[in-house]
């Protein structure tokens, strides 16, 4: 409980001073549980959707994913950059510094999801005309109607940033908790009792999305305590908002590349049907607890690379990046032997259609076995991010996605069909971390982000 109870300062004298596994675990354990709340929201969705709505609405909707994700990639990317950037303040022990930054981010990334829900209505009419007809309605029904969605999920995305910055990232699990409550209490409501489909599974997000950031709101800016931010007097910061911009675009870049990667691969499933398409959907929503716990070492990893750096600690910036990858390999092997062997009565939770259920069988396997790697991979990246060099995290992610995996899929589809999709990503995962771990061993433990930039941002000037 003293740990849950600590304040920047206390969290940043474990991550300098503490042993490097017990501060790894420490600080994963709430990512841990995160990613495992985090990774179970999608699956209720899931089984709502399949189980009262339908094949087709479901379908429509793992195909509509990435194209959401796209336009959530620049608060993905702030959040990347305010990572780095408040993480090594807090590192240096500026924690005004840091509070300025994130009061900075909260604003910009709000506004910025206003701005973007406009484009999101417009992919819809494009998205909704280039897909079959059988699901044509529905994925423009998703999409017009997340755009509601999009400033509040803005905003937590730099919620999380400012407090895993902060090593603090528990606060960040216990809003993931009451997010999965409500989405679970408004699924019901609005997909089971009033039987509004996509439409209600979209408002129940934007009813629990508002909730919790009103809920964000509070506890940053009108709580009592130390880390508590001011908008008082607020004006833009043009220095602070053009560095975050300049640290988090390549990230940016990268999960837009990332999922305009996965939205190909969907027109490739999509082309065969429905059936097909929600297989590899529900074989998504089940693995995605696989790939979110081992890779939510990564954030642990962020942060205690970037604190140790802005303290001058690069021998143990190096030792937190190679127990992060020991602790996710372990964990990714033990999902391994628990996932596979149940795999055929998890499938069966989300449908009782039997052409479903032999793809979604498959295709779980293939993407099981595949966690290993990317576990590896994003760790290793989560380093990156702390020497704030994010450019690396976008060359990793046109390799993994677009080189390694959609040209595997161009180049073997003729022969294995579908599934050349799962085979890709077992494929893309395992050479994605092998690159990485070639470019960590060879990396300059040093911080990239500039001296000056540190310097006039914690001077405000």
């Amino acid at each position: 409980m003293s740990f849950l109870k600590q304040n920047i300062e206390q969290r940043r004298d474990l991550i300098l001073n503490g042993r490097v596994s017990t501060t790894i675990m420490l600080l994963s354990v709430p990512s841990l549980m995160m990613g495992v709340i985090q990774s179970v929201i999608p699956v209720i969705d899931g089984l709502f959707l399949n189980n009262i709505v339908g094949t087709v609405a479901a379908s429509a909707v793992t195909y509509s994913a990435p194209i959401v994700n796209m336009a959530a990639a620049l608060a993905q990317g702030l959040s990347v950059a305010g990572m780095a950037i408040i993480g090594q303040a807090n590192g240096k022990g500026d924690f005004e510094a840091g509070r300025r930054i994130s009061t900075q981010m909260i604003v910009f990334s709000f506004l910025l999801g206003f701005l973007l829900a406009p484009v999101l209505i417009v992919s819809a009419f494009i998205a909704s005309g280039h897909v079959t007809p059988e699901i044509s309605k529905d994925v423009f029904l998703y999409l017009s109607l997340s755009a509601s969605v999009l400033p509040f999920s803005f905003m937590e995305s730099i919620y999380n940033s400012i407090k895993n910055a902060s090593g603090k990232p528990e606060d960040t699990f216990i809003r993931m908790v009451f997010m999965l409550i409500l989405k679970v209490i408004f699924n019901a409501l609005f997909i089971a009792v009033f039987r509004w489909g996509i439409v209600g599974s979209v408002l129940a997000s934007l009813a629990s999305n508002v909730l919790i950031t009103s809920w964000m709101y509070y506890e940053l800016f009108i709580k009592a305590s130390g880390d508590r931010l001011v908008l008082t007097g607020f004006k833009f910061d043009r220095r602070i908002i053009r560095d975050l911009i300049h640290i988090g675009f390549p990230s940016m870049l990268s999960s837009i590349m990332l999922n305009l990667g996965f939205l190909l691969i969907n027109n490739e499933v999509e082309k065969y049907g429905a059936i097909v398409l929600n297989g590899q959907g529900i074989a998504n929503n089940i693995t995605s607890v696989c790939f979110i716990l081992p890779s939510s070492f990564g954030s642990s990893v962020t942060t205690m690379v970037s604190m140790n750096i802005g303290a001058g600690q690069s021998k143990k910036a190096k030792t937190s990046c190679l127990v992060g990858c020991i602790i996710s390999a372990i964990t990714a092997i033990i999902l391994i032997a628990i996932i596979v062997p149940l795999s055929s009565r998890i499938t069966v939770l989300f449908t009782r259609s039997k052409d479903v259920l032999e793809i979604a069988d498959k295709a779980l396997h293939i993407y099981t076995y595949s966690v290993v790697g990317f576990g590896i991979c994003m760790v290793q990246l989560g380093a990156f991010i702390g020497l704030g060099r994010t450019k690396i995290t976008l060359v990793i992610s046109i390799l993994r996605v677009w080189l390694l995996r959609y040209v595997f899929i161009l180049a073997t589809e003729h022969f294995l069909g579908f599934y050349s999709v799962f085979w890709g990503n077992l494929f893309s995962n395992y050479m994605a971390a092998l690159i990485t771990t070639i470019l960590i061993l060879r990396v300059n433990w040093v911080s990239s982000i500039p001296q000056e930039m540190k310097i006039k941002n914690a001077s405000g000037s």
